[in-house]
């Protein structure tokens, strides 16, 4: 193995990703996996494993390229028997706040401009078409776009363990959730099948001649002579090329999440991606209140916390797992290995909750035994992705896909391919590239971003 046509390095989602679009969509031999650990191991698998469509502007390029992703994920699920469990079940963005209802209005009007699909509102004493619930395990025949329902019977007819303090519910309907680890390994073994090699190693250095890589060196002394290199080490991108003196605009979050065993069936099997979309403060009893408030490294737990807290069920019908995850902390980090967790998250996510869904309420005295797991989200400042060439001729990003790296890893895995093997390129390829911050007018609308999409 003194020389490949690629060498990857990072064998998460991304990697692979890019891996087998080169082999198995394209023919290419010769491409090499490059990974210190197994496979979908460092944070390929520690999100909600969701997928959505439904993405803020100011252009449509995140819709488009989320768009393509779920196309070629649909495909792929048809192709193999959905074998990664592809459902799409939907989001579920709730509030409690009538006064959120015109920002939601608008800001719903916005994304489905961009191409995500019909908007379609239920309010009372109007008419309209008739609701459609998601089927729980079906991902083909279901309406796109979203429903806006403001209609609380009707809101509670679908949704009845939901707080009655819920005004209005955003169900985004081109999305849903699907095997993290059962869609790699699916892509890994057809990119295994036409040639792709995978190796347990580090890379040390990527060394360059003449302008362009020539090679990479491993751990081991191994040097491997290449035309390409692809950075795809996920929160370790900025460490992979730093060597070559190129510095990425990332940084890095840390971001956990907590299953627990809903023995009382407080979230239906049957239920979306539920997410309350209100600021809060949780709900604890006087007393508690008290003790926290004497407690000066416990006090923080009075504030108020973000909105964005949510839960699914995890698992086949049987199974009786829920996720809980809540981005209440998002400082920038250094990533280490493993990640530093909190052991107060449990409880904090089941609290915020339980605002949305009442019933996790009696919890609280008995809380279930809880696994916490977590991982880094690797993030641009406008939360997009790096897609495409690096300043040195021959070398490649694909990176940055912070929170939505298992949706987006088929489309982008294939963008990247068409950078490599220089083929024409889709319209929203521009809006990936590193060179776009070399556009003064790019930063100055930037800075002016409102929503980056981020859950």
């Amino acid at each position: 193995m003194d020389q490949q046509n690629v060498i990857i390095c990072g064998a998460g989602i991304a990697g692979i990703s890019t891996a087998y679009h080169l082999a198995v969509r394209h023919g290419l031999k010769d491409v090499l996996l490059v990974d210190e650990r197994p496979p979908m191991s460092l944070t390929s698998d520690k999100s909600t494993e969701c997928y959505r469509n439904w993405w803020p502007g100011p252009d449509d390029a995140m819709v488009k390229l989320m768009n393509r992703s779920i196309d070629l994920l649909e495909n792929l699920a048809q192709s193999t028997g959905n074998a990664f469990h592809l459902n799409q079940r939907g989001y579920l963005y709730l509030t409690g706040e009538e006064g959120k209802i015109p920002s939601m209005l608008k800001s719903a009007r916005e994304i489905s401009s961009l191409g995500a699909g019909s908007l379609r509102i239920y309010k009372d004493n109007e008419t309209q078409i008739p609701y459609s619930p998601a089927e729980p395990e079906i991902f083909q025949h279901s309406p796109g776009g979203a429903d806006l329902i403001l209609n609380q019977d009707q809101l509670f007819n679908h949704f009845p363990y939901i707080t009655e303090k819920a005004v209005a519910a955003l169900h985004i309907r081109r999305a849903g959730w699907f095997s993290a680890q059962q869609l790699g390994r699916i892509l890994l073994e057809q990119a295994k099948h036409h040639g792709v090699q995978l190796i347990q190693n580090r890379i040390t250095s990527i060394e360059i001649r003449r302008g362009r890589v020539e090679s990479v060196q491993l751990e081991n002394c191994d040097r491997i002579q290449t035309q390409h290199f692809v950075n795809a080490a996920g929160p370790f991108i900025n460490q992979v090329v730093e060597n070559l003196d190129i510095h990425l605009p990332t940084y890095c979050e840390l971001h956990q999440k907590v299953s627990i065993p809903d023995r009382l069936k407080a979230v239906p099997r049957e239920a979306p991606l539920l997410i309350w979309d209100d600021p809060q403060k949780l709900p604890w009893t006087e007393a508690e209140r008290e003790f926290l408030a004497e407690d000066k490294n416990a006090r923080w737990l009075l504030d108020e916390f973000p909105p964005g807290v949510h839960t699914r069920p995890e698992g086949p019908e049987d199974s009786p797992i829920i996720l809980m995850l809540w981005e209440y902390h998002t400082e920038r980090v250094d990533p280490i290995w493993p990640p530093p967790l909190d052991k107060d998250y449990p409880e904090i996510a089941l609290r915020g909750l339980a605002t949305m869904i009442p019933q996790l309420t009696r919890y609280f005295k008995k809380p279930p035994r809880p696994f916490l797991d977590g991982g880094y989200y690797t993030k641009t400042r406008e939360n997009r992705p790096l897609i495409g060439p690096l300043p040195i001729d021959g070398s490649w990003i694909i990176g940055a896909l912070s929170g939505f790296g298992l949706m987006s890893a088929l489309a982008a895995g294939e963008l990247l391919a068409f950078h490599i093997l220089g083929k024409s390129l889709p319209a929203y390829a521009p809006a990936f590239e590193l060179s776009r911050y070399n556009e003064p007018q790019y930063l100055d609308m930037i800075s002016e971003w409102e929503d980056s999409g981020q859950l």
